[in-house]
């Protein structure tokens, strides 16, 4: 008589920290087309209406997504449509803040002062995730900061005592305020909610918001504020298009590293953001890669080197732990 042997389980294809590492690749990807995009069509379309637009189509994207797959246990429906709220009033304030800015520095500039949202993410993720605040990531995420302000070579690097920021910069600075208060707030939905409906709704509810504010402007303004028809060149609604697209991918990557790892050790990982938005500012729009910004990327890719080998030997040694136990 043969017993047949009980199924064996499927081994994930890939570990999680792998998995999040190659969504976060995604995210930064689609983070700088964001930036090319919304450089080329800000310069026609105004901020809000861009959010707007971008908003919109990702609402129809996701529609789309949810009619072929069905809702299911992914479905929109949700039980923290306020933390929802609150999460894409501030993102929406964020995102205003880093579009606006986009048209007024320099990308390297603007994507090193919106690292320093890790920072803050590593700072209070103990507060109101209950993370830990190992050494080891803490060092990482001082030293990433350390190579943003490298980057941007305020006057305290170039022997001068004062620091003056030009409007540009203090928008960048409120963007990554927004952004690391974001980060956390997408951390706490991903307890309860999957990252497609997280990513629904912020969609629906940043394009409300940005229908709000264009309603206002065409009630005190008498015109309405959408650009549209024979005034706006075919070629930004491409560039509007991109931005939709992929600000839906962006999120999806960043909302699914953050499932699959803790906030603390995803968000150093878009340091690796800063050298290849260097490298794009440089190729397409001539932006000069200074010392400082080449010394400032290389410690910034030693933070997150800083950062992943630190946690590498943390899993090693619960793993041994729960070995010998």
């Amino acid at each position: 008589m043969t017993t047949s042997s009980p199924p064996q389980s499927k081994a994930p294809a890939f570990a999680p920290m792998t998995a999040a590492v190659m969504w976060m690749g995604l995210s930064l990807l689609s983070f700088s087309a964001i930036a090319i995009a919304g450089r080329e069509s800000g310069r026609v379309l105004p901020t809000t209406e861009l959010i707007f637009w971008r908003s919109l189509i990702g609402v129809a994207v996701l529609a789309v997504v949810y009619r072929w797959q069905g809702a299911g246990a992914d479905g929109p429906r949700t039980t923290l449509l306020p933390l929802h709220g609150v999460r894409s009033l501030i993102h929406f304030a964020a995102q205003y803040s880093w579009l606006y800015a986009l048209t007024l520095i320099p990308l390297v500039e603007l994507f090193a002062l919106e690292f320093t949202a890790p920072l803050w993410v590593t700072l209070f993720a103990p507060m109101f995730l209950g993370e830990r605040l190992t050494g080891w990531r803490l060092l990482a995420a001082t030293v990433g900061f350390i190579g943003a302000l490298c980057v941007v070579e305020p006057g305290i690097f170039q022997g001068r005592m004062q620091f003056t920021a030009s409007t540009g910069t203090l928008y960048a600075v409120a963007a990554a305020l927004g952004f690391g208060a974001s980060m956390l707030l997408t951390k706490r939905l991903t307890r309860v909610d999957p990252a497609l409906r997280i990513l629904f709704w912020m969609q629906v509810l940043q394009a409300t918001i940005a229908a709000v504010l264009l309603a206002v402007t065409w009630i005190r303004s008498g015109q309405w504020p959408l650009v549209g028809g024979t005034s706006t060149p075919p070629a930004v609604w491409g560039w509007v298009a991109v931005i939709g697209i992929a600000g839906l991918t962006a999120h999806f990557g960043l909302t699914r590293a953050f499932k699959l790892a803790d906030a603390i050790v995803v968000a150093p990982m878009d340091f690796l953001r800063l050298p290849l938005i260097a490298l794009i500012g440089a190729v397409v729009y001539g932006e000069a890669l200074r010392p400082g910004l080449v010394v400032g990327a290389a410690i910034v890719v030693l933070g997150n080197a800083i950062n992943l080998a630190a946690e590498a030997r943390a899993k090693a040694i619960t793993r041994a732990k729960a070995d010998t136990a």
